[in-house]
């Protein structure tokens, strides 16, 4: 089995509702997603002979996917009413709304899946929310 690595990073806040603790307040993390695809054979085509998969296709699709939350406000929806995000928006601030709590363990999730439906054998996501800790995701 072949397994290939790429990493991208994101700064970006969340906060977690109905926590009881510092995590419920609005605060930020340099969010660091690590991806991880297999295969059990390398190409034959001219281009990518030798290789899984070109690097640059992995590393373009984690990079697009992290950039996609870079420098914003990540929030799970209904976790903040209607007004609050009105005045966030008036403000102009980025806002990403989704639809889960905005954990390490459910952004590996996330990226995992969404690498999938977009063709890669995903093996395992991790994402640090601190150089420290980290939540993994993987299957097979």
């Amino acid at each position: 089995m072949y397994f290939l690595k790429s990493e991208a990073s994101f700064d970006a806040a969340h906060f977690l509702k109905d926590y009881e603790g510092k995590c419920r307040n609005i605060h930020g993390h340099r969010w660091r997603v690590v991806v991880e695809i297999k295969g059990e054979a390398l190409s034959e085509e001219t281009q990518t002979r030798g290789m899984l998969i070109d690097f640059s296709d992995l590393k373009k699709a984690v990079k697009d996917a992290c950039d996609f939350f870079d420098h914003s406000l990540i929030y799970e929806k209904d976790s903040l009413k209607e007004t609050t995000i009105k005045a966030l928006e008036d403000e102009n601030f980025r806002l990403n709304e989704v639809p889960f709590r905005p954990t390490a363990e459910n952004f590996s999730e996330f990226f995992f899946t969404s690498l999938r439906e977009k063709g890669f054998n995903v093996h395992r996501v991790d994402v640090y929310e601190t150089p420290n800790n980290c939540a993994s995701f993987a299957m097979d």
